[in-house]
């Protein structure tokens, strides 16, 4: 297990040196400059060339390159040119945001998805069994930018149910922010919820027909007993595998559905920093992004190696 983890750990470091790369060449294409984003369109020649040698901007692409792997290997994200801040500070700040709102709603997700995965197995073929597919179907497909104006269209402007921006205050009671959270909670659970579901009810119905299941209802064992003990359990590798590629899928996708309802998280932080051309914001958001990635595949690898012995990453010959 050790060797597999230190393998794993290794492998990803070509990954984020590639993310940084590419991460840095974008953000020098960012049309504008940072010292006179900062400055205003009116501010002398002569301060803005200051700002940018404080900077380090009037260095060549190459050198500030080097120096931002230099920050990197010792563990320093850089400094914010907007904010005058640490970059990992400001990360630190709205990462318990973002995951707020990423956790809840990949529980709801999980939930949900997995309930109507299991219906849709055990009723295969029917009424129930169609409706919750078509609706899989629509929630995978559906773009969460488009799904997000239209609940704030109707459940804040047309209906005035809901908040539609901002994140609530305790000071105000727990429904305030609760109230806060249904919208973007509810916009960002919808692809992940589908796939759930599709994938519980494909494992599930592969699990259900085994002779050992058969075996198991030839016994008298309540149908109940049969699905929630044993069959699920059988089928919870797939589900797993997919619960930590859209745990980080999520994370990611809070950045659209932050900046649609105004949430104080990464994403509203990280559009703020590219209006600003603040390179090294942008750069430290990816950059952790990336390494919240990494870990989650990691842990993903470690858990089905657990409930799935038969798995071998080590020969990467899957346990064959």
């Amino acid at each position: 297990m050790l060797k597999t983890i230190l393998k794993r750990v290794l492998q990803s470091i070509p990954t984020l040196f590639i993310v940084i790369t590419i991460t840095f060449i974008l953000t020098r294409m960012i049309p504008g400059n940072p010292a006179l984003t900062m400055l205003g369109p009116q501010a002398p020649k002569e301060a803005v060339e200051q700002l940018e040698e404080e900077l380090g901007l009037n260095k060549s692409k190459g050198e500030q390159y080097m120096m931002y792997l230099k920050q990197i290997l010792s563990g320093d994200f850089g400094k914010s040119y907007s904010y005058n801040q640490p970059v990992i500070e400001l990360i630190m700040e709205r990462v318990p945001n973002t995951l707020l709102i990423t956790l809840t709603s990949l529980l709801i997700a999980l939930v949900l998805g997995v309930m109507a995965g299991i219906i849709s197995a055990i009723k295969q073929y029917s009424m129930l069994d169609y409706i919750f597919m078509v609706i899989a179907l629509i929630g995978v497909s559906m773009p969460i930018f488009w799904m997000g104006l239209m609940l704030v269209l109707v459940f804040s402007v047309n209906l005035g149910w809901l908040p539609a921006m901002g994140m609530g205050d305790m000071g105000n009671g727990l429904w305030d922010v609760i109230s806060h959270m249904i919208l973007p909670c509810f916009c960002l659970s919808t692809i992940p919820m589908a796939t759930f579901a599709r994938i519980t009810r494909s494992s599930m119905l592969e699990v259900v027909n085994n002779d050992s299941i058969r075996a198991l209802r030839a016994r008298g064992l309540r149908e109940s007993v049969v699905i929630w003990k044993h069959a699920l359990k059988n089928a919870l590798p797939p589900i797993v595998t997919v619960l930590g590629l859209q745990l980080a899928t999520a994370f990611t996708g809070a950045i659209l559905t932050e900046s649609i309802f105004a949430w104080p998280g990464m994403g509203t932080m990280i559009v703020s920093a590219i209006d600003n051309r603040d390179y090294a914001l942008i750069q430290g958001v990816v950059l952790f992004t990336a390494i919240v990635f990494v870990v989650i595949n990691l842990v993903v690898d470690i858990v089905y190696t657990m409930i799935n012995p038969k798995v071998n990453y080590e020969n990467g010959n899957g346990g064959k």
